[in-house]
Order: C-alpha cells, then structure tokens, then sequence
C-alpha cells in the first residue's frame, strides 16, 4: 500500500455536520490493501487516551472499533467517508473526511470532449474573467469538492464561501475567485489583479477536484494565457438596404478596438434556408472573404447571396473563432411585365 496524505481545510458533506470545522484528508492509493490511522485527541504528555471510552461513527453509523485510534481500512477505492468520534455521553470531539484518491487512474468521473481535453476554458475578452466547464460521467453521482487557481506558484491556501461555492485564492500581486455555477458543470474565474495591457508572461493554471458519492476523489487541471482561450462573443450583423450590409464589435469585447482589434470572416451563401437554425454551419459559401477593421463595417453583398455569415477572431494572435452570426437578405422583387394575348374570336 502506497499511502500520500494531504490536508486541506472545507467544510463537511452531510448536513448533520455542518457548522463544524472538519479536517479534510486526501489519501492516495494503489491497488493495494491497508490501512491508515485516525486520531480523536491529541496525545496530552503521559495521558492515555486509548484507554478512554471514545466511539466512532462512519457516516454516521456506529463502529465495532473504540479508542483514540481508528484504523480505516483502505481497498482500492474504498475506504473515504465521514468519520467522526464521540465521549461516552456522545459528544462530537473530532472529525475527518477521509477522501480516496487512486494513483495514476483518472477519466472515472470526468469524460473528455473533442478535443481529448477533461476540461475546456474559454475568455470573451482580455479582462481577467474566464469559465471552465466538464462532462460528469453518466454513471456516477459527482460534485465540486475543491478548485485552486494560480499564476506565480501553488503554495498559496484558498479559503471558500461554502454557501455559494466560491473559492478564494491568492496568488503573488493577485487574487483568483472561482464560483460554481448552478448547473454544477462549469466554473466562473476573475483574475482580480489582471492589467489587460500589460504582457501576459505567466500562465494561468486552474485545478478543480471532484468527489463522487463514495468518495472518490480525481484532480483536473488545465494551464493556459488569457490568449490561448479567448474567444469573442457573436457580433452584431444586419442589413442596411439590398445590397449592403454592417456588423460591429460584440459588446463584451476589450476595449478600445485600436489596442484589440478583431478579425472578421464573412460568407456569403447562395442559399436562404429559411428552415435552418444556423445556415452558416450547414451550407458551403458561394463566397469567402476577410476584413480587419477597427471600426463598424459596411460590406457591399453579391447580388445572388441570399445569407450572410460573419464572425470574429482576434487579430493579433491565434485565437478561437467566434461564433457564426447571419443575416437572411430581403431582396426587392421586380415587378413581371404581364403580357396580354388577343382573345380568340369564336368561329
């Protein structure tokens, strides 16, 4: 047995613990079996506390084992949970959430997305703010047991809001703050001492520690710049009359546009697709072009074009595409010449 405990501090998982101060413990495992011992008190100079009448509870379920000493009995990925020890009279004097993690094994609770990546961030913009999200695994019942983020190094203590799922952590000149969103699959980051003017020199790492149901616990991380991620929001496109269009900045992007300009792609399609709900993605572009400009832009469309697409990407670097924004043309009808034909006299 390969036993690696680590301490950090939270806040206990079952409601009948709550507003107790709990001492959270990490133990990394391997496939083998052993055990791992708990304290209740610590030993006083000549005391005994062995001898004392102290019980355990598991989950809240009363032990055959009694003393100062508690031994949890570790197989693979058994052995987390709730434990607690109580005086004779029952009074709670310790408790411990012990938490399994197995070494060298991951991908039990998160699933990968496309990109063969367990977590996926991404920034509207140069300000500091920032979200990461994940795939829970059909099978298991997980949550958000722990997030860390940093620039400078990892030494630093988070402390957590547990009513809201909040993370506080400081790092270097700064502070990251990571909220839990609602759904329960997706973090929102501010780095609150971020200067988006300034060169981005140290990468941004984001750990998140997730727990299932048996406690389980597995460490996701993901280290990147703000440039790396970045990813403007649609932007603004509609029609002037019938042969010009104009779109502008998305709201949310960095300003002023002269510091972060934008790249536009736009695609014109032949075809209206009054039935789709993004032609863009479904249709090949009769017609491809891209602008850079600071400012709103007027683009003069192809008299067959009946959609078009834009969307943005950073200029300056590398970045994500935005994406797709369209707008369906409405075009002016021409009045058909009727032609009139003599009427046949009858014979």
């Amino acid at each position: 047995l390969n036993v690696d405990s680590r301490f950090h501090c939270g806040c206990c998982s079952t409601s009948y613990m709550c507003g107790t101060f709990v001492l959270v413990l990490v133990l990394e495992v391997n496939s083998s079996s052993g055990t791992h011992p708990l304290s209740c008190l610590q030993e006083a100079p000549g005391g005994d506390h062995q001898s004392q009448e102290i019980i355990w509870r598991k989950d809240g379920e009363e032990e055959e084992q009694r003393g100062n000493v508690y031994l949890v009995q570790l197989k693979k990925s058994l052995g987390g949970g709730n434990y607690s020890c109580h005086s004779r009279e029952g009074s709670l004097l310790n408790y411990t959430l012990v938490l399994i993690q197995e070494k060298g094994i991951m991908g039990r609770i998160l699933v990968r997305n496309d990109q063969e990546d367990y977590i996926k961030c991404s920034a509207q913009n140069y300000n500091g703010h920032f979200h990461c999200s994940w795939s829970w695994h059909p099978n298991r019942v997980s949550r958000v047991a722990f997030i860390k983020a940093w620039r400078v190094s990892n030494d630093g203590q988070c402390s957590v809001d547990k009513g809201v799922q909040r993370w506080t952590c400081p790092s270097g000149s700064t502070t990251f703050v990571c909220t839990v969103e609602q759904s329960g699959d997706r973090i929102s980051c501010v780095d609150q001492g971020h200067c988006p003017y300034s060169e981005e020199t140290q990468r941004i790492s984001v750990s998140v520690y997730v727990v299932t149901q048996h406690f389980l616990l597995e460490n996701y991380s993901k280290r990147f710049h703000l440039f790396d991620i970045v990813k403007p929001d649609k932007v603004s496109v509609s029609q002037v009359n019938s042969t010009m269009i104009q779109w502008s900045y998305p709201p949310s992007w960095s300003s002023p546009s002269s510091y972060f300009p934008l790249r536009f792609q736009v695609a014109q399609l032949r075809r209206g697709c009054s039935g789709c709900d993004d032609p863009c993605a479904d249709f090949r572009p009769a017609k491809t072009r891209r602008v850079q400009t600071t400012e709103t832009c007027h683009l003069k469309v192809w008299n067959k074009a009946k959609t078009v697409c834009v969307r943005a990407t950073d200029a300056l670097c590398n970045s994500q595409w935005s994406e797709w924004s369209h707008v369906r043309l409405r075009r002016h009808k021409k009045n058909k010449k009727v032609k009139h034909h003599p009427s046949r006299q009858a014979e």
